[in-house]
C-alpha cells in the first residue's frame, strides 16, 4: 500500500470529524432559540402538560410556564429533548430548590437518539462499525442527565414506556469499570434492568433524559 490513509483507517478519521463537527455545532447553537421557538416549544409542552395531569397531580402549567420564561436558558435543552423525539413533560417539583423536573415521556425510546452506545471510551474502544455517537455524549450536548434506574422507575409508575423499546439508564462506577453498562426496559407488565457490553448498540434502544428547570 503506498503511503497515506488506508481505507478503515480514513473510515475512521471520517467518522472522529463527523462526530466532532456535530458535537462543536451542537455548543455552539446552544441556549439560542428565537422568539417563535420559544412560544412553539411552550405551545407544545403546555399541550402535553394538560394531557397528562397524572404525571404531575397539584401543579399548574402557569406556574411552570412562568419559570420557564424566568429560565429562558432552560428551553434550549427541552428543545433537544423535542427535537430528538423524546417528548418531555413534567413528572414533579423538586420541594428544597422549587424547580420543575422534566423527563423524556415518549412512549418508546426517543427515535432521534438510538443506535448509540454507552459513553465515549466505549465509542474509543470500537475499532469499526463505531455508532455516530454515546449516550453520555449526547446528553451532555444537550444539556440533560441520563435517567438513573431509580428515577427510570419512578417514570414507569406514571405510564408504560418502552414495551417494545429499552433505555440506557446511568451506569454506577463498579459497573462501568469491569466493562458494562445498564440498560431498562418494560415486559410482562415488569420493569426490567440488564446489562449488556458499554461499546454495544441496538436499532431499538436510545436513552431517557431528564433536566431540572
Amino acid at each position: 500500500m503506498r503511503g497515506g490513509i488506508g481505507t478503515r483507517e480514513s473510515e475512521n478519521y471520517e467518522f472522529e470529524v463527523e462526530t466532532k463537527t456535530m458535537q462543536q455545532s451542537l455548543k455552539k447553537n446552544k441556549k439560542e432559540l428565537s422568539a417563535e421557538q420559544r412560544k412553539e416549544l411552550l405551545g407544545v409542552l403546555k399541550v402535553r402538560f394538560e394531557k397528562n395531569m397524572n404525571r404531575h397531580k397539584g401543579l399548574a402549567w402557569a406556574d411552570v410556564q412562568a419559570r420557564l420564561e424566568a429560565r429562558a436558558e432552560k428551553l434550549w435543552p427541552l428543545s433537544e429533548m423535542e427535537r430528538t423525539g423524546g417528548e418531555p413533560d413534567v413528572v414533579g417539583q423538586d420541594k428544597k430548590t422549587g424547580e420543575y423536573i422534566f423527563y423524556d415521556c415518549s412512549e418508546d425510546s426517543p427515535k432521534g437518539r438510538r443506535s448509540f452506545c454507552y459513553d465515549r471510551e466505549a465509542l474509543d474502544s470500537r475499532k469499526e462499525h463505531k455508532p455516530k455517537d454515546s449516550a453520555v455524549n449526547m446528553a451532555e450536548a444537550m444539556g440533560i442527565e441520563l435517567l438513573t434506574e431509580e428515577e427510570y422507575r419512578g417514570l414507569q409508575k406514571l405510564g408504560e414506556f418502552d414495551l417494545k423499546t429499552s433505555s440506557w439508564v446511568k451506569t454506577p462506577g463498579e459497573v462501568r469499570k469491569l466493562g458494562g453498562a445498564l440498560f431498562c426496559d418494560r415486559r410482562f407488565n415488569t420493569v426490567f434492568v440488564y446489562h449488556n457490553g458499554a461499546e454495544s448498540y441496538y436499532a431499538g434502544r436510545a436513552f431517557r433524559g431528564s433536566v431540572k428547570v
